[in-house]
């Protein structure tokens, strides 16, 4: 990660968190290095974020009983995450549904 304001470094791609997480979303980045990941709950309720190098892994971490590294993100937040290159990501909700957005890059 660069000390440099966050530079997307491919395609946005999105995913409904529910009370049951849905089918995971891989995010590639078109460029080495882009292992920041810019997320968005644009939501009015928290996301339980789930990730991991494949879909099992993220829908595995995708729980609401803040079980293990659970990452909570609150509702309209943004968060840049790094992790490693390629990661799949999904969201669980306690009730309700919302949009999480995520884009890969560098920087923070």
């Amino acid at each position: 990660m660069g000390i440099m304001a966050f530079t997307p470094m491919g395609n946005t791609k999105s995913f409904v968190a529910a009370v049951t997480p849905p089918a995971p979303v891989q995010l590639t980045s078109s460029t080495i290095g882009g292992t920041q990941y810019r997320v968005f709950n644009s939501g009015s309720v928290p996301v339980f974020i789930g990730f991991g190098s494949s879909a099992a892994a993220a829908t595995a971490m995708a729980t609401t009983t803040l079980a293990g590294a659970t990452t909570v993100m609150m509702p309209t937040s943004v968060e840049v995450f790094t992790l490693n290159a390629n990661q799949y990501f999904t969201g669980a909700t306690s009730s309700g549904t919302a949009t999480v957005y995520i884009t890969p890059g560098d920087g923070s």
